[in-house]
């Protein structure tokens, strides 16, 4: 039935509102299911194909690195941070979380494959991890509202130690973490800073 009553109003549904943390729990459901596939004798070790600094091949690495872990420890050390920062950003959205995604994932792979060790591989979400943590910082600095600034403090008490990271560390992605703040805090340049610049324009 179709009506053209002005006062009805369409409500929004409830796939609408979930579908972006739909989007978040099927990036950690194929980061689960290529750690068990990396455990059958078949078609195992994909972390080969992480990030491999300056070799051309390790570029596609950019794209899958965030996906592969060194074990089941690795990724349940990423899960959970990936989970619980992955969903306060996908509350403005999946268009907004998979920017924000885009963007760290480019920034940090690219800036680690151009600058780390030649015969490394760099592998895991932790890159995502830091530059959600930076961007909810950020955000909360370029929109100067009151609930993101809450969120981003929030962000600072909860995981705010986790920037250790980018201390360069032996056996550690140090770069991964390093570049993957950095992604975050241009993610929410980008997507934010427009508010901030118009805020400063003189009367």
């Amino acid at each position: 039935m179709v009506t053209n009553d002005p006062t009805s109003v369409e409500r929004p549904r409830l796939s609408d509102s979930l579908r972006p943390l739909i989007v978040v729990v099927g990036m950690v459901t194929i980061m689960w299911l290529e750690e068990i596939a990396d455990l059958l004798p078949v078609g195992g070790n994909l972390d080969r194909f992480g990030i491999r600094p300056r070799r051309v091949s390790g570029l596609l690495g950019i794209v899958w690195a965030p996906f592969l872990h060194a074990g089941f420890v690795h990724l349940i050390a990423n899960t959970i941070p990936f989970v619980l920062l992955g969903c306060l950003i996908a509350l403005g959205g999946a268009g907004r979380f998979l920017s924000v995604t885009a963007i760290v994932t480019v920034v940090s792979g690219l800036a680690t494959w151009l600058v780390a060790p030649a015969s490394s591989d760099h592998i895991g979400a932790s890159g995502l991890v830091f530059g959600y943590v930076t961007y909810l910082i950020g955000r909360g600095w370029f929109e100067r509202r009151i609930g993101y600034l809450l969120g981003g403090l929030f962000v600072v008490m909860v995981y705010g130690s986790v920037l250790w990271g980018v201390v360069p560390r032996p056996g550690i992605s140090w770069q991964l973490h390093l570049f993957g703040a950095a992604g975050g805090v241009i993610a929410a340049r980008l997507l934010h800073g427009r508010q901030l610049d118009q805020k400063s324009l003189p009367a």
